[in-house]
């Protein structure tokens, strides 16, 4: 250990202790632990105030404080936009300079969350609803059979734009990018419940109030029936207009099954959602050649999802929703 900037924060204090107490370079070096040597010249260096050596710097604090306000302007800019924008304004700095600084800075570039938007009449009955909702029972959860739609690529490795974000920016609207709802792609419908996962329903056409019927018709009552049993239930479903239009809810109410309300746009409040992401983490590393690989793929993760799996995520319906009354109805983590 021959160099001072081997020595640690103690180890400094303990030689700046004991040399003020007139003790010997000796003496000092044994109760530090380090080598004589390193002692004298921590010593020397604090006697003199020498500064630490190194390169100067090429940018100043300006500069610096320049290029944070143009990532934090447009956080979906790459590295060589943003360099670009940097030397525009008088900075001479390479490229290897700008991505360093603004990694000293807090910012990682970082896949950026995707929240749906939601306008001021939407937030304020999802507010409302929540609110109704938190104080229900894990066991009243754990009646209500959720139910979701959800699109399955062959490909999954284009996930769109990185953003350029600090730690704690995952949520910040201005580094997130709003989802398109019913993209064209191969959909899947899917039901689960605190005691597991139902049938899986591949949809061949668009789903309109006729084929939606069929689905709850051939998928959802035997779901109902593998998962619940004789005991009564109540049914999950977004507002999708083949969701909410007037001959579903005759079927609904033809078959005695009563159905959750359910605010706009909330897919966060959907513990099913995350069961998705789950079974598409699983699948990120398969390559099906065509729709019924795909198919075969999808079928064969789904049916890896255990009954804990489930019944945690239904646990987190009371975290859910304080998540969204203390956001006031804005979207959340979920």
């Amino acid at each position: 250990m021959g160099k001072t900037s081997d020595l640690t924060a103690v180890q400094k204090t303990i030689i700046d202790t004991l040399h003020k107490e007139g003790k010997t370079q000796k003496v000092i070096a044994k109760e530090a632990g380090c080598s004589q040597s390193s002692v004298s010249k921590h010593i020397n260096r604090q006697a003199k105030g020498r500064k630490k050596c190194g390169r100067k710097k090429c940018t100043s604090s300006r500069d610096n404080r320049t290029l944070q306000r143009i990532v934090t302007t447009n956080p979906f800019k790459n590295v060589g936009e943003i360099h670009k924008e940097w030397t525009a304004a008088g900075v001479s700095a390479s490229r290897t300079t700008t991505r360093r600084l603004m990694k000293d800075m807090g910012f990682r570039c970082r896949i950026p969350c995707v929240k749906p938007l939601l306008n001021k009449k939407q937030r304020k009955k999802r507010l409302a609803w929540a609110k109704d909702k938190k104080d229900w029972t894990d066991a009243e959860w754990s009646k209500v059979m959720f139910s979701d739609e959800s699109k399955f690529c062959i490909s999954f490795g284009n996930q769109g734009p990185r953003v350029w974000r600090k730690s704690r920016e995952a949520q910040n609207p201005r580094c997130m990018r709003s989802s398109v709802k019913f993209p064209p792609s191969v959909m899947v419908w899917g039901a689960m419940s605190s005691a597991g996962v139902g049938p899986l329903c591949f949809l061949r056409s668009r789903v309109n109030a006729a084929v939606y019927q069929e689905v709850l018709e051939h998928f959802m009552l035997p779901a109902a029936d593998q998962l619940y049993g004789d005991a009564d239930f109540t049914f999950q479903q977004d507002l999708a207009p083949a969701h909410s239009a007037k001959t579903t809810s005759t079927w609904f109410k033809d078959h005695g099954i009563p159905v959750l309300d359910w605010p706009a746009n909330s897919p966060d409040l959907n513990p099913i959602e995350n069961l998705w992401g789950i079974v598409k983490r699983r699948m990120q590393y398969a390559r099906p050649n065509n729709a019924e690989e795909l198919k075969t793929t999808i079928r064969a993760t789904w049916a890896l999802i255990t009954p804990e799996q489930c019944h945690r995520l239904i646990e987190s319906m009371p975290r859910r929703i304080t998540a969204v009354i203390e956001a006031k109805g804005a979207p959340t983590k979920y």
